[in-house]
């Protein structure tokens, strides 16, 4: 009779791979940089851990939205004083802050628990071309859309 192998953090070999975002959409994007994170696209994907690869990616400036999205949709955040709630159009948050902008639309897709931060914590983001992984030599990986 078999068994089912449960691997964990000593039994995993992660990669890096690194993603250019210039012309695609963010939607797309988040989710197959969400199912990489956590390693739905593995073999040896255990949902109890953190089996998921590394992400660099680059050019987050460059990114996408559809339709009016640009005008509409809108983030907010709590300063943490009474009536301190501030909202903004995805546009502003695009000049501003490109980086939040991927890492808010990943977060949405991966687990609300500890496990998601820790996946989280894998993705790294740059708003230019440049990045500092040149080290860890990670592989190039497209997205359609």
């Amino acid at each position: 009779m078999g068994f089912t192998k449960s691997f964990n953090q000593n039994t995993i070999d992660r990669k890096w791979y690194v993603i250019d975002l210039k012309d695609k959409v963010l939607g797309r994007a988040a989710s197959k940089i969400a199912m990489i994170l956590r390693g739905k696209e593995k073999a040896t994907f255990t949902p109890h851990a953190d089996v998921g690869d590394f992400v660099v990616v680059i050019n987050a400036k460059n990114i996408r939205l559809t339709g009016n999205k640009l005008k509409k949709k809108m983030y907010a955040h709590y300063t943490g004083y009474i009536g301190g709630i501030k909202e903004y159009p995805a546009e502003q948050l695009l000049q501003r802050k490109p980086e939040e902008l991927i890492r808010r639309a990943v977060k949405g897709m991966l687990p609300k628990n500890i496990l998601g931060g820790q996946q989280l914590a894998k993705l790294k983001i740059y708003a230019g071309a440049e990045h500092p992984h040149e080290a860890q030599k990670p592989e190039p990986l497209t997205i359609e859309g």
